[in-house]
């Protein structure tokens, strides 16, 4: 196990920046790159089985638009507070979910993903465990899981809530303790103050730049994400949590035209109240990257990434999420 001073290298979605994200490949090919946790979006399908994709809604990361048979699934909801027009996985079964196969989310970004189009079916919860289970023991290292609760409050509201299979499936994995590699993470407060009464596992409250968590939005609750940022709200985390996962402008914040600005004191106010602070995400391509890092015009081109690890390594980080391990722990290697 890692611990402050070492930091983790997460993998956001598996390799996704060089395979379809949340797919077995794109785990596995984490593994091979040196990465200590593989990420994975949990959402249900009808039948309660717990799936990893980023959204419920499906169309922009399997060819489910391309299938006549499920045409009619074809659907308008609304999801925390958003419209969204789709497919969605609470709307099949597991054995139906299977049936498709994933593709490449941001063809325009990574266009050399789309080669692999086709080839990966959408992963169950407990298909990724035994994945790291069994190249734990092929490599003799750890490899941990760090699931994500999506949307909690929409998935309550209709009947197939995430916690309890969550826990279900780490207790019959025997993955109960703080000591597991296991993180769960969620952008909302009231399921991770939930599974702080269910398990011990270790938990991570995310926060985004801008915008609140939807919980609070649905219990009348004022504050935002900034809020929680402050050393106050950071207290308020601590009873419940083990860490936060924030949005790396959190801690070094962009200007209008996307330069650095002079970093926060996010990190030093985390580990005052005993907060481990994961950041995300640290992506290759030019537009993901801060002016300051940018190498060229093309926003699709890498940039100088080694830089922006450099800089947040620097500044007491503990772990990150990486869409390309291989460069995050290439560059933790090269750390004093």
């Amino acid at each position: 196990m890692l611990f402050a001073g070492t930091p983790l290298v997460i993998a956001h979605r598996g390799a996704s920046g060089y395979r379809p994200e949340h797919t077995l490949e794109a785990y596995r090919l984490a593994i091979r790159q040196g990465a200590d946790y593989i990420e994975p979006d949990l959402v249900p399908t009808a039948d309660g089985v717990l799936v990893a994709r980023h959204e419920n809604e499906i169309s922009g990361a399997t060819d489910v638009a391309a299938r006549p048979e499920f045409a009619d699934r074809r659907a308008t909801k609304i999801i925390d507070g958003a419209t969204a027009t789709g497919w969605f996985t609470e709307d099949f079964t597991l054995a139906e979910l299977r049936t498709l196969r994933a593709v490449e989310r941001l063809p325009q970004v990574r266009p050399t993903n789309t080669a692999f189009d086709g080839q990966f079916p959408v992963p169950t919860l407990q298909e990724i465990i035994d994945l790291a289970r069994a190249e734990s023991q092929r490599l003799g290292r750890t490899i941990g899981i760090y699931p994500e609760t999506k949307h909690p409050s929409y998935f309550q509201s209709i009947g197939l809530p995430l916690e309890e299979p969550l826990v279900a499936t780490l207790r019959d994995n025997n993955l109960t303790d703080r000591s597991d590699a296991v993180f769960i993470q969620s952008f909302e407060t009231a399921n991770l103050r939930k599974l702080n009464e269910m398990t011990d596992v270790r938990l991570v409250q995310l926060l985004g730049s801008i915008g609140r968590p939807y919980d609070f939005t649905v219990a009348g609750d004022p504050r935002t994400y900034a809020d929680l940022a402050t050393p106050d709200g950071l207290k308020w985390i601590a009873g419940y949590a083990d860490a936060i996962g924030p949005n790396k402008d959190l801690i070094v914040p962009r200007d209008a035209s996307g330069a650095l600005g002079p970093p926060t004191t996010l990190i030093r106010d985390a580990h005052r109240v005993r907060l481990v602070v994961h950041a995300w995400t640290f992506r290759a391509e030019n537009q993901f990257l801060p002016v300051d890092h940018r190498i060229g015009t093309d926003p699709t081109a890498r940039g100088d990434l080694t830089a922006e690890y450099e800089l947040f390594f620097g500044l007491g980080l503990d772990g990150l999420f990486a869409d390309h391990p291989d460069t995050a722990v290439a560059a933790r290697a090269a750390q004093p």
